[in-house]
């Protein structure tokens, strides 16, 4: 009689807690939701702090391949060799000893997909070149990441 009552209390067990009641489910989703909004903002704004310092480095590994491109070759790339040049030889470069880039692919792109813009003579440092990347939004502007300019 006994094992009759406990199997028994243990079946009705069974059916008395199936799952989660709609309430239960809707509480859970308002909590997620609540989260995201707080979580998300500021992961994609780290995520855009990266994307900046990741161009401000290139432009810094830039400047010394170019440095060392002009002591070699007593100028730097002209507007029209580029960077690539630090890759490839121009055929105007007697003395180049590159690349001076030991990147997979050479010259790479900034980190929003658009080319690294280099001027050669500079419109800002006159006697040497500009190297920028016109940042987030790829137009010519305020958020620009350069070379003479204090960030």
């Amino acid at each position: 009689m006994k094992s009759e009552i406990s199997k028994f209390a243990i079946s009705n067990l069974k059916f008395v807690r199936r799952g989660f009641t709609l309430i239960e489910l809707l509480l859970v989703l308002v909590i997620l939701a609540v989260l995201a909004a707080v979580v998300v903002p500021k992961f994609t704004h780290r995520s855009e702090e990266a994307k900046i310092a990741a161009a401000k480095a290139d432009i810094a590994s830039f400047d010394v391949a170019l440095d060392a491109y002009e002591i070699d070759n007593s100028r730097f790339p002209s507007s029209d060799e580029g960077l690539h040049a630090l890759v490839e030889p121009p055929s105007s470069a007697s003395n180049w000893k590159g690349p001076y880039i030991k990147r997979s692919g050479g010259v790479s792109n900034d980190p929003w997909g658009n080319q690294y813009i280099y001027r050669c003579p500079g419109q800002h440092n006159r006697t040497s070149y500009d190297l920028l990347s016109y940042g987030p939004d790829g137009r010519e502007g305020n958020d620009d990441i350069d070379n003479w300019s204090k960030h």
